[in-house]
């Protein structure tokens, strides 16, 4: 009864030893770089953890490129804040003693409730500026005010002019122009008329200083 169960516990450690030593017999480069799924563009500083290797953790650099040793069969979890977290599982069997995967994460989408802010800051304050707040003018009111008057001189004054109007200006002057084209302006400089009322005005002016 003894040899039997020495036998059978000799055969259970050649069994636990024949399973674990694959994986601790061949080493491989794990290398690759993380992505995006929806823009492909890189991660940077992604978190990397080999949850077969006691929990080791790993970083990606800024261009999101990584690089460590693993065991065939591995499983290897890739999380970074704002993204959901993958799982990857290498292959049991590699041939090179190097592999190489392009990894994407997800972006995670949090939906948070709509908050409506409010200008108050207690229900009284609330009350206060609700009970002095000032009612608007119904249409009646607004439209007797905006076509006042003082309201219409100030839009006149502000607005600009339409097409109409400008057309209408341009056709007035343009028919005084061809009204007036045979028309010769004096220069009241070169009238004698116009100097010899002057002078008269000059002289009646020194003689009205003299009787005062």
């Amino acid at each position: 009864m003894r040899y039997s169960l020495t036998i059978i516990l000799l055969l259970f450690a050649a069994m636990a030893f024949g399973q674990e030593q694959p994986k601790s017999g061949k080493l491989v480069q794990f290398s690759g770089i993380i992505t995006d799924t929806d823009s492909n563009t890189v991660v940077p500083y992604v978190t990397i953890t080999n949850l077969s290797n006691k929990g080791q953790k790993y970083a990606a650099n800024y261009q999101g490129y990584f690089s460590f040793i693993v065991n065939p069969g591995d499983t290897v979890v890739f999380s970074a804040v704002g993204f959901v977290s993958k799982t990857f599982v290498l292959p049991n069997e590699i041939a090179e003693h190097h592999y190489t995967a392009m990894i994407k994460i997800k972006p995670e989408v949090v939906y948070l409730k709509a908050i409506t802010i409010y200008p108050w800051a207690t229900i009284e304050e609330f009350n206060k500026q609700f009970l002095t707040m000032k009612v608007a003018d119904d249409d009646a009111a607004l439209a007797k005010r905006n076509l006042s008057p003082k309201s219409i001189q100030g839009m006149s004054l502000t607005l600009s002019r339409d097409a109409h109007e400008i057309s209408n200006s341009n056709y007035r002057y343009n028919f005084d122009r061809m009204m007036n084209v045979n028309m010769r302006q004096t220069n009241p400089l070169l009238n004698p008329f116009a100097w010899g009322k002057l002078m008269q005005q000059i002289f009646s002016g020194d003689k009205k200083s003299d009787n005062e």
